[in-house]
Protein backbone atom coordinates (compact mmCIF):
# COMPACT_ATOMS: atom_id res chain seq x y z
CA UNK A 1 0.00 0.00 0.00
CA UNK A 2 2.46 2.32 0.64
CA UNK A 3 4.63 2.22 -2.62
CA UNK A 4 1.35 2.26 -4.43
CA UNK A 5 0.59 5.64 -2.44
CA UNK A 6 4.08 6.95 -3.41
CA UNK A 7 3.34 6.06 -7.02
CA UNK A 8 -0.31 7.30 -6.81
CA UNK A 9 1.91 11.05 -5.88
CA UNK A 10 3.94 10.81 -8.93
CA UNK A 11 0.92 10.10 -11.15
CA UNK A 12 -0.58 13.46 -9.47
CA UNK A 13 3.08 15.11 -9.62
CA UNK A 14 2.61 14.93 -13.79
CA UNK A 15 -1.29 15.49 -13.61
CA UNK A 16 -0.36 18.95 -12.42
CA UNK A 17 2.18 19.99 -15.02
CA UNK A 18 0.51 18.57 -18.43
CA UNK A 19 2.57 20.61 -20.94
CA UNK A 20 5.86 19.53 -19.24
CA UNK A 21 3.93 15.81 -19.24
CA UNK A 22 3.19 16.23 -22.71
CA UNK A 23 6.68 17.24 -23.88
CA UNK A 24 8.22 14.29 -22.15
CA UNK A 25 5.34 12.39 -23.94
CA UNK A 26 6.08 13.46 -27.48
CA UNK A 27 8.44 11.06 -28.60
CA UNK A 28 7.08 8.04 -27.22
CA UNK A 29 3.76 8.64 -28.52
CA UNK A 30 5.98 9.54 -32.13
CA UNK A 31 8.20 6.38 -31.81
CA UNK A 32 5.12 4.11 -31.02
CA UNK A 33 3.00 5.34 -33.70
CA UNK A 34 5.46 4.73 -36.36
CA UNK A 35 6.40 1.48 -34.68
CA UNK A 36 2.67 0.17 -35.02
CA UNK A 37 2.42 1.38 -38.73
CA UNK A 38 5.28 0.00 -39.32
CA UNK A 39 4.55 -3.31 -38.07
CA UNK A 40 1.06 -3.26 -39.07
CA UNK A 41 1.82 -2.50 -42.90
CA UNK A 42 4.24 -5.36 -42.42
CA UNK A 43 1.71 -8.07 -41.42
CA UNK A 44 -0.50 -6.56 -43.82
CA UNK A 45 1.78 -7.22 -46.87
CA UNK A 46 2.82 -10.88 -45.59
CA UNK A 47 -1.22 -11.12 -45.71
CA UNK A 48 -0.90 -10.05 -49.81
CA UNK A 49 2.58 -12.48 -49.92
CA UNK A 50 0.42 -15.11 -49.16
CA UNK A 51 -2.50 -14.12 -51.18
CA UNK A 52 -0.01 -13.93 -53.99
CA UNK A 53 1.10 -17.30 -53.59
CA UNK A 54 -2.80 -18.62 -53.20
CA UNK A 55 -3.56 -16.56 -56.85
CA UNK A 56 0.09 -18.35 -58.13
CA UNK A 57 -0.81 -21.65 -57.18
CA UNK A 58 0.36 -23.31 -54.56
CA UNK A 59 1.37 -26.56 -56.24
CA UNK A 60 2.18 -25.09 -59.67
CA UNK A 61 5.35 -23.75 -61.51
CA UNK A 62 6.29 -21.93 -64.12
CA UNK A 63 9.19 -22.23 -66.89
CA UNK A 64 9.69 -18.69 -68.24
CA UNK A 65 11.53 -17.84 -71.12
CA UNK A 66 14.78 -15.84 -70.14
CA UNK A 67 17.34 -16.34 -68.00
CA UNK A 68 18.44 -14.04 -65.07
CA UNK A 69 15.27 -12.63 -63.30
CA UNK A 70 13.23 -14.35 -60.87
CA UNK A 71 9.99 -13.01 -61.78
CA UNK A 72 7.44 -12.17 -64.52
CA UNK A 73 7.30 -11.25 -67.45
CA UNK A 74 9.02 -13.01 -69.85
CA UNK A 75 11.74 -12.11 -72.22
CA UNK A 76 10.25 -11.18 -74.96
CA UNK A 77 13.68 -11.34 -77.22
CA UNK A 78 14.31 -14.82 -76.17
CA UNK A 79 12.39 -17.38 -78.73
CA UNK A 80 13.79 -20.77 -77.45
CA UNK A 81 10.83 -22.18 -75.77
CA UNK A 82 8.53 -24.01 -77.43
CA UNK A 83 5.72 -26.25 -77.71
CA UNK A 84 7.73 -29.36 -78.06
CA UNK A 85 9.62 -28.58 -74.43
CA UNK A 86 6.01 -28.29 -72.82
CA UNK A 87 5.58 -31.63 -74.69
CA UNK A 88 8.82 -33.01 -73.49
CA UNK A 89 7.95 -31.67 -69.88
CA UNK A 90 4.78 -33.83 -69.68
CA UNK A 91 5.71 -36.73 -71.12
CA UNK A 92 9.45 -37.19 -69.03
CA UNK A 93 8.63 -35.42 -65.98
CA UNK A 94 6.87 -37.97 -63.07
CA UNK A 95 3.55 -36.44 -60.70
CA UNK A 96 2.84 -33.92 -62.76
CA UNK A 97 -0.79 -32.71 -63.46
CA UNK A 98 -1.15 -30.43 -65.92
CA UNK A 99 1.24 -29.01 -68.37
CA UNK A 100 0.12 -25.71 -70.09
CA UNK A 101 1.95 -23.53 -72.26
CA UNK A 102 0.90 -20.34 -73.43
CA UNK A 103 2.27 -17.56 -75.61
CA UNK A 104 2.03 -14.19 -74.38
CA UNK A 105 2.25 -10.88 -75.54
CA UNK A 106 1.96 -6.93 -73.97
CA UNK A 107 0.66 -3.54 -74.41
CA UNK A 108 -1.60 -4.87 -77.44
CA UNK A 109 -4.27 -2.96 -78.62
CA UNK A 110 -7.96 -4.27 -78.66
CA UNK A 111 -10.82 -2.60 -80.51
CA UNK A 112 -14.44 -3.03 -80.32
CA UNK A 113 -16.63 -0.28 -82.60
CA UNK A 114 -15.13 3.12 -81.33
CA UNK A 115 -13.52 1.67 -78.32
CA UNK A 116 -9.97 1.24 -77.78
CA UNK A 117 -7.89 -0.44 -75.07
CA UNK A 118 -4.84 -2.03 -74.32
CA UNK A 119 -4.37 -5.27 -72.69
CA UNK A 120 -2.34 -8.50 -72.42
CA UNK A 121 -2.68 -11.50 -74.43
CA UNK A 122 -2.22 -14.95 -73.89
CA UNK A 123 -2.27 -17.85 -76.35
CA UNK A 124 -3.75 -20.83 -74.40
CA UNK A 125 -4.42 -24.48 -74.77
CA UNK A 126 -7.76 -25.56 -72.93
CA UNK A 127 -6.00 -26.98 -70.30
CA UNK A 128 -4.93 -23.50 -69.38
CA UNK A 129 -8.25 -22.85 -67.54
CA UNK A 130 -7.65 -25.80 -65.10
CA UNK A 131 -3.66 -25.20 -64.89
CA UNK A 132 -4.57 -21.43 -63.19
CA UNK A 133 -8.38 -22.65 -61.78
CA UNK A 134 -9.81 -19.94 -63.61
CA UNK A 135 -13.18 -21.07 -65.30
CA UNK A 136 -15.66 -18.81 -67.19
CA UNK A 137 -17.96 -16.96 -65.38
CA UNK A 138 -20.21 -16.67 -68.46
CA UNK A 139 -20.34 -17.95 -71.83
CA UNK A 140 -17.80 -20.72 -72.90
CA UNK A 141 -13.59 -20.96 -72.62
CA UNK A 142 -11.32 -22.15 -74.84
CA UNK A 143 -11.52 -25.76 -76.27
CA UNK A 144 -9.66 -28.78 -78.39
CA UNK A 145 -11.72 -27.69 -81.14
CA UNK A 146 -10.79 -24.08 -81.13
CA UNK A 147 -7.05 -24.96 -80.72
CA UNK A 148 -7.49 -27.48 -84.00
CA UNK A 149 -8.95 -25.33 -85.87
CA UNK A 150 -6.99 -22.11 -85.16
CA UNK A 151 -10.74 -20.39 -84.65
CA UNK A 152 -11.06 -16.74 -84.16
CA UNK A 153 -12.69 -16.85 -80.95
CA UNK A 154 -11.59 -15.55 -77.40
CA UNK A 155 -12.36 -15.06 -73.63
CA UNK A 156 -12.10 -12.10 -71.95
CA UNK A 157 -11.09 -10.77 -68.53
CA UNK A 158 -13.58 -9.04 -66.35
CA UNK A 159 -12.09 -6.02 -66.86
CA UNK A 160 -11.95 -5.77 -70.99
CA UNK A 161 -15.45 -6.58 -70.65
CA UNK A 162 -16.68 -3.50 -68.66
CA UNK A 163 -13.70 -0.74 -70.09
CA UNK A 164 -14.18 -2.51 -73.90
CA UNK A 165 -17.66 -3.01 -74.29
CA UNK A 166 -19.05 -0.47 -71.71
CA UNK A 167 -21.43 -2.64 -69.85
CA UNK A 168 -23.24 -4.72 -72.44
CA UNK A 169 -23.37 -8.04 -73.02
CA UNK A 170 -19.71 -9.48 -74.94
CA UNK A 171 -20.50 -12.60 -75.63
CA UNK A 172 -21.06 -12.92 -79.48
CA UNK A 173 -19.86 -10.11 -80.51
CA UNK A 174 -15.97 -9.04 -82.64
CA UNK A 175 -13.23 -7.06 -81.33
CA UNK A 176 -10.09 -6.71 -83.06
CA UNK A 177 -6.67 -7.54 -82.04
CA UNK A 178 -3.80 -6.48 -84.61
CA UNK A 179 -6.68 -5.86 -87.06
CA UNK A 180 -7.83 -9.76 -86.53
CA UNK A 181 -11.28 -10.34 -86.14
CA UNK A 182 -12.39 -12.54 -83.05
CA UNK A 183 -15.89 -13.66 -81.55
CA UNK A 184 -15.94 -13.40 -77.86
CA UNK A 185 -17.12 -16.54 -76.60
CA UNK A 186 -17.00 -16.27 -72.77
CA UNK A 187 -15.91 -13.90 -69.92
CA UNK A 188 -13.63 -15.31 -67.19
CA UNK A 189 -14.39 -15.33 -63.52
CA UNK A 190 -12.98 -12.06 -61.80
CA UNK A 191 -9.92 -12.01 -60.34
CA UNK A 192 -9.13 -8.39 -59.10
CA UNK A 193 -5.19 -7.42 -58.85
CA UNK A 194 -2.63 -9.27 -60.31
CA UNK A 195 0.26 -10.80 -57.74
CA UNK A 196 3.54 -9.09 -58.51
CA UNK A 197 3.14 -6.10 -59.62
CA UNK A 198 -0.32 -5.27 -58.41
CA UNK A 199 -1.93 -4.52 -62.05
CA UNK A 200 -5.19 -5.11 -63.44
CA UNK A 201 -5.16 -9.26 -63.67
CA UNK A 202 -8.80 -9.09 -65.29
CA UNK A 203 -7.30 -6.52 -68.09
CA UNK A 204 -6.15 -9.66 -70.06
CA UNK A 205 -7.48 -11.88 -73.18
CA UNK A 206 -7.54 -15.55 -73.96
CA UNK A 207 -6.91 -16.93 -76.93
CA UNK A 208 -6.58 -20.55 -78.43
CA UNK A 209 -2.68 -20.70 -78.97
CA UNK A 210 -2.69 -21.89 -82.55
CA UNK A 211 -4.47 -18.76 -82.90
CA UNK A 212 -2.44 -16.75 -81.45
CA UNK A 213 0.80 -18.27 -82.63
CA UNK A 214 -0.04 -18.29 -86.54
CA UNK A 215 -2.48 -15.45 -86.74
CA UNK A 216 -2.08 -12.80 -84.30
CA UNK A 217 1.11 -13.04 -83.29
CA UNK A 218 3.46 -14.84 -86.05
CA UNK A 219 5.78 -15.99 -84.35
CA UNK A 220 6.89 -20.25 -83.92
CA UNK A 221 8.04 -20.33 -80.07
CA UNK A 222 6.01 -19.29 -76.30
CA UNK A 223 6.76 -17.08 -73.56
CA UNK A 224 6.02 -19.68 -70.42
CA UNK A 225 4.68 -23.12 -69.54
CA UNK A 226 2.87 -23.47 -66.48
CA UNK A 227 3.37 -26.65 -64.20
CA UNK A 228 1.11 -28.01 -61.74
CA UNK A 229 2.60 -30.96 -59.85
CA UNK A 230 -0.12 -32.94 -58.27
CA UNK A 231 2.23 -32.98 -54.64
CA UNK A 232 3.15 -29.89 -53.11
CA UNK A 233 6.22 -32.16 -51.62
CA UNK A 234 7.34 -32.99 -55.06
CA UNK A 235 8.03 -29.80 -56.58
CA UNK A 236 11.84 -29.02 -55.72
CA UNK A 237 12.61 -32.83 -57.40
CA UNK A 238 10.49 -31.93 -60.64
CA UNK A 239 12.17 -28.34 -61.09
CA UNK A 240 15.00 -29.97 -60.83
CA UNK A 241 14.02 -32.46 -63.69
CA UNK A 242 12.56 -29.26 -65.42
CA UNK A 243 15.62 -27.82 -65.67
CA UNK A 244 17.72 -30.84 -66.64
CA UNK A 245 15.38 -31.42 -70.02
CA UNK A 246 15.24 -27.71 -71.04
CA UNK A 247 18.71 -27.67 -70.79
CA UNK A 248 19.39 -30.69 -72.50
CA UNK A 249 16.60 -29.86 -75.35
CA UNK A 250 18.69 -25.94 -75.51
CA UNK A 251 21.83 -27.22 -75.67
CA UNK A 252 23.05 -25.06 -72.75
CA UNK A 253 26.51 -25.96 -71.73
CA UNK A 254 27.35 -25.29 -67.38
CA UNK A 255 29.01 -22.07 -68.46
CA UNK A 256 26.47 -20.88 -70.60
CA UNK A 257 23.82 -18.93 -68.56
CA UNK A 258 20.54 -20.55 -68.73
CA UNK A 259 17.62 -19.10 -71.44
CA UNK A 260 14.87 -19.56 -68.94
CA UNK A 261 13.93 -19.96 -65.56
CA UNK A 262 11.83 -21.51 -63.34
CA UNK A 263 9.65 -19.76 -60.60
CA UNK A 264 7.79 -21.24 -57.87
CA UNK A 265 5.50 -20.50 -54.72
CA UNK A 266 8.62 -20.33 -52.56
CA UNK A 267 10.35 -18.10 -54.97
CA UNK A 268 7.82 -15.79 -54.97
CA UNK A 269 7.35 -15.43 -51.04
CA UNK A 270 11.06 -15.32 -50.59
CA UNK A 271 11.66 -12.17 -52.53
CA UNK A 272 8.49 -10.71 -51.62
CA UNK A 273 9.64 -11.27 -47.61
CA UNK A 274 12.83 -9.93 -48.21
CA UNK A 275 11.55 -6.96 -50.14
CA UNK A 276 9.85 -6.38 -47.29
CA UNK A 277 11.87 -7.35 -44.55
CA UNK A 278 14.65 -5.29 -45.98
CA UNK A 279 12.01 -2.16 -45.77
CA UNK A 280 10.49 -3.02 -42.35
CA UNK A 281 14.01 -3.32 -40.93
CA UNK A 282 14.76 -0.03 -42.15
CA UNK A 283 11.27 1.91 -40.86
CA UNK A 284 11.86 -0.07 -37.86
CA UNK A 285 14.99 1.22 -37.10
CA UNK A 286 14.05 4.75 -37.70
CA UNK A 287 11.37 4.11 -35.12
CA UNK A 288 13.77 2.91 -32.77
CA UNK A 289 15.99 6.26 -33.25
CA UNK A 290 12.54 7.87 -32.23
CA UNK A 291 12.43 6.16 -28.98
CA UNK A 292 15.73 6.79 -28.66
CA UNK A 293 15.42 10.62 -28.86
CA UNK A 294 12.12 10.59 -26.80
CA UNK A 295 14.19 8.39 -24.36
CA UNK A 296 17.18 11.21 -23.92
CA UNK A 297 14.40 14.28 -23.58
CA UNK A 298 12.15 12.15 -21.37
CA UNK A 299 15.41 11.88 -19.20
CA UNK A 300 16.41 15.70 -19.91
CA UNK A 301 13.04 16.53 -18.90
CA UNK A 302 13.14 14.68 -16.01
CA UNK A 303 16.53 15.96 -14.68
CA UNK A 304 15.18 19.84 -15.14
CA UNK A 305 12.23 18.68 -13.03
CA UNK A 306 14.47 17.31 -10.22
CA UNK A 307 16.67 20.46 -10.01
CA UNK A 308 12.94 22.33 -10.27
CA UNK A 309 11.67 20.30 -7.23
CA UNK A 310 14.43 19.88 -5.11
CA UNK A 311 12.86 21.91 -2.17
CA UNK A 312 9.57 19.39 -2.42
CA UNK A 313 12.02 16.56 -2.22
CA UNK A 314 14.00 18.26 0.88
CA UNK A 315 10.95 18.71 2.69
CA UNK A 316 9.45 14.62 1.91
CA UNK A 317 12.84 13.91 3.20
CA UNK A 318 12.77 15.39 5.99
CA UNK A 319 8.97 14.59 6.88
CA UNK A 320 10.28 10.95 7.02
CA UNK A 321 10.50 9.62 2.79
CA UNK A 322 13.35 7.44 2.65
CA UNK A 323 15.63 8.05 -0.25
CA UNK A 324 13.82 5.15 -1.89
CA UNK A 325 10.44 6.34 -1.50
CA UNK A 326 11.87 9.18 -3.28
CA UNK A 327 13.48 7.36 -6.23
CA UNK A 328 9.98 5.07 -6.73
CA UNK A 329 8.34 8.16 -6.88
CA UNK A 330 10.60 9.71 -9.86
CA UNK A 331 10.71 6.03 -11.54
CA UNK A 332 7.02 5.88 -11.32
CA UNK A 333 6.11 9.48 -13.20
CA UNK A 334 8.90 8.01 -15.83
CA UNK A 335 7.01 4.77 -16.34
CA UNK A 336 3.45 6.70 -16.44
CA UNK A 337 4.81 8.90 -18.92
CA UNK A 338 6.41 6.39 -21.46
CA UNK A 339 2.99 3.92 -20.38
CA UNK A 340 1.07 6.77 -21.38
CA UNK A 341 2.89 7.94 -24.63
CA UNK A 342 2.57 3.90 -25.38
CA UNK A 343 -1.02 3.97 -25.33
CA UNK A 344 -1.79 7.21 -26.96
CA UNK A 345 0.85 6.23 -29.95
CA UNK A 346 -0.40 2.38 -30.64
CA UNK A 347 -4.02 4.84 -30.90
CA UNK A 348 -2.61 6.69 -33.39
CA UNK A 349 -0.51 4.31 -35.43
CA UNK A 350 -3.72 1.81 -35.59
CA UNK A 351 -5.52 5.03 -36.40
CA UNK A 352 -2.89 5.53 -39.01
CA UNK A 353 -2.60 2.09 -40.27
CA UNK A 354 -6.38 1.26 -40.84
CA UNK A 355 -6.32 5.40 -42.74
CA UNK A 356 -3.40 3.59 -45.11
CA UNK A 357 -5.47 0.39 -45.68
CA UNK A 358 -8.64 2.43 -46.53
CA UNK A 359 -6.78 5.52 -48.64
CA UNK A 360 -3.78 4.56 -50.48
CA UNK A 361 -2.88 0.85 -52.15
CA UNK A 362 -0.49 -0.12 -49.15
CA UNK A 363 -1.35 -3.40 -47.38
CA UNK A 364 -2.00 -2.54 -43.64
CA UNK A 365 -3.34 -4.71 -40.79
CA UNK A 366 -3.70 -3.81 -37.35
CA UNK A 367 -3.11 -7.13 -35.08
CA UNK A 368 -1.84 -7.59 -31.39
CA UNK A 369 1.65 -7.65 -32.20
CA UNK A 370 2.84 -4.00 -32.23
CA UNK A 371 0.99 -3.43 -28.95
CA UNK A 372 3.12 -6.17 -26.85
CA UNK A 373 5.98 -4.83 -28.74
CA UNK A 374 5.01 -1.10 -27.54
CA UNK A 375 4.94 -2.07 -24.13
CA UNK A 376 8.10 -3.64 -24.28
CA UNK A 377 9.43 -0.56 -25.72
CA UNK A 378 7.82 1.76 -22.85
CA UNK A 379 8.95 -0.18 -20.15
CA UNK A 380 12.44 -0.11 -21.47
CA UNK A 381 12.75 3.34 -22.44
CA UNK A 382 10.52 4.28 -19.31
CA UNK A 383 13.28 2.61 -17.13
CA UNK A 384 16.18 3.75 -18.44
CA UNK A 385 15.51 7.07 -19.28
CA UNK A 386 13.85 7.29 -15.38
CA UNK A 387 16.58 5.72 -13.59
CA UNK A 388 18.98 8.14 -13.16
CA UNK A 389 17.09 11.05 -12.80
CA UNK A 390 14.99 9.37 -9.72
CA UNK A 391 18.74 8.31 -8.12
CA UNK A 392 19.76 11.67 -8.43
CA UNK A 393 16.71 12.86 -6.24
CA UNK A 394 16.72 9.87 -3.80
CA UNK A 395 20.50 10.82 -3.03
CA UNK A 396 19.26 14.33 -2.54
CA UNK A 397 20.48 15.70 1.23
CA UNK A 398 17.52 16.78 3.40
CA UNK A 399 19.48 19.76 4.37
CA UNK A 400 20.70 20.76 1.16
CA UNK A 401 17.95 20.88 -0.78
CA UNK A 402 15.89 22.64 1.97
CA UNK A 403 18.14 25.55 1.62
Amino acid sequence: MRMLRIAGEGVNSLAANKVRTFLMMAGTIVGIAALTVIMSIGKGTEKKIMKQVDNFGPTAMMVIAGGGRALPPPDTSVTTLTLADAEAIREQVDGVRTVAPQAWQFDVNLKYQANQIQSVVWGVEPNWHSAWAWDVAQGDGITDQDVATMSRVCVIGDSVGRDLFAGTDPVGKSLYINKVSLTVKGVLERRGTAGGGGGDFDNRIVIPITTAMRRVMNVDHIGAIRVVSEDASLMAQQAEQIEQIIRSRHHITPAVEDDFRIVTPTIIAELARGTSRTFSILLIALAALSLLVGGIVLMNIMLISVAERTNEIGLRRALGATRSDVFVQFLTESLSVTFLGMLLGSLLGAAVAIGIAKLTPLPAMVTWQPFALSIAFALLVGTVSGVQPAWRAARLSPVEALR
